[in-house]
């Protein structure tokens, strides 16, 4: 990793239905290969499914998911003498949002459904009631952190 200059953040625009840019990031981690339009009908479908199922604004529930998503401290290797230590620290907000959408499609490929939108749909719809494996992700990081709070006197 060069240590000269941070590198510049990319502008993305906002998707163009709702016009969130977390939205469009979501849609970005989706997308393999750069197939932009079928990772949009993707989450553009999921979106649709959470809507007719649940009767709410399905943004207002990506983002409640994105929330109960997103880990507050996290664990990183510390080596002081010839030990490495697991030390908690408190996570940026850039990388809480970068890390929730990760987790939410990482758990949502792993799920049984036949398609991506139904399972997509699912993993959010189980992340905005505070269930489902993204939580469970989210909940391992905290006790691991909670585990390791010995340790953090060594934050850096």
């Amino acid at each position: 990793m060069s240590r000269r200059h941070k590198a510049e953040k990319r502008e993305i625009n906002p998707d163009p239905k709702f016009g969130d840019l977390v939205v469009s990031k979501f849609m970005n981690a989706v997308m393999y290969d750069g197939k932009k339009s079928i990772a949009e009908s993707i989450v553009y479908g999921a979106f649709d499914v959470v809507h007719e199922k649940t009767r709410q604004e399905s943004v207002a529930i990506f983002h409640q998911a994105l929330e109960n998503i997103a880990p507050h401290v996290e664990v990183r290797s510390r080596r002081v003498g010839g030990a490495t230590y697991q030390v908690p620290v408190d996570v940026r907000p850039e990388r809480r949002q970068a890390l929730a959408i990760r987790w939410l499609i990482t758990a949502a490929r792993n799920r049984n459904e036949t398609t991506m939108v139904d399972r997509l749909s699912g993993e959010l719809m189980d992340a905005a009631n505070n269930r489902g494996s993204a939580v469970k992700k989210r909940e391992d990081t905290h006790r691991m952190a909670e585990a390791n709070r010995a340790f953090s006197h060594y934050r850096w």
